[in-house]
């Protein structure tokens, strides 16, 4: 099964583009929601985040404490990194076993779309690489709205992240999520490419 990687920075608009892809019946594996996901249910992923971060990790319901973790690991780099060395050993196994479910006779690829695949080095793993990229004022003012956060919050998670440019450098596609060019045909253009639709 092909796989294919959507990436791009924190605003950028990376669902929006796995939408479209959606709706031209691609698969796709959203990377940071199934994180969250096995952050609460995976018992080693648990254990590690707890005797990393301590038992506050997790509420006595057993749920991930999220604002606890964030303010850990958006405080302190190394933090981020360990989490990072927990969490996306099991996702890649989870996402590698979600692609397998798939008939490459019917689908041609899947996507896996997440905030670190270059910054994890997971995107050497995949087949084809897109980059969404968006000018950094108008990620700042989505984030913002999505997330209601202050716009230091926003930046401060943006420096998590490797700048644009070091994404672009690895893509082998870019999507321009600027608001003034039209995403579909982007997306249809890259679908028939790794289709092979002549």
């Amino acid at each position: 099964m092909k796989k294919i990687g959507i990436t791009g920075g924190i605003g950028s608009g990376k669902s929006t583009i796995c939408k479209i892809f959606e709706t031209l019946g691609i698969p796709v594996y959203y990377a940071d929601q199934r994180a969250r996901k096995l952050m609460n249910t995976n018992p080693t992923v648990k254990k590690g985040v707890k005797d990393l971060l301590g038992l506050d990790s997790y509420h006595k319901n057993g749920q991930l404490n999220r604002k606890y973790i964030g303010l850990k690991i958006f405080s302190d780099k190394t933090y981020m990194a360990k989490i990072n060395q927990i969490v996306h050993p099991v996702v890649r196994t989870d996402s590698d076993r979600w692609a397998e479910q798939f008939d490459t006779a019917v689908t041609p690829y899947v996507v896996k779309e997440a905030a670190l695949l270059v910054e994890n080095g997971s995107y050497r793993t995949l087949d084809s690489l897109i980059v969404v990229t968006c000018p950094e004022e108008l990620r700042i003012k989505r984030v913002m709205a999505r997330d209601k956060i202050s716009r230091e919050e926003v930046i401060k998670k943006m420096k998590t992240q490797l700048p644009e440019e070091d994404k672009i450098m690895v893509a082998d596609y870019l999507i321009n999520n600027d608001g003034i060019q039209a995403l579909i045909p982007q997306v249809w253009k890259i679908h028939h490419k790794l289709t092979n639709i002549k």
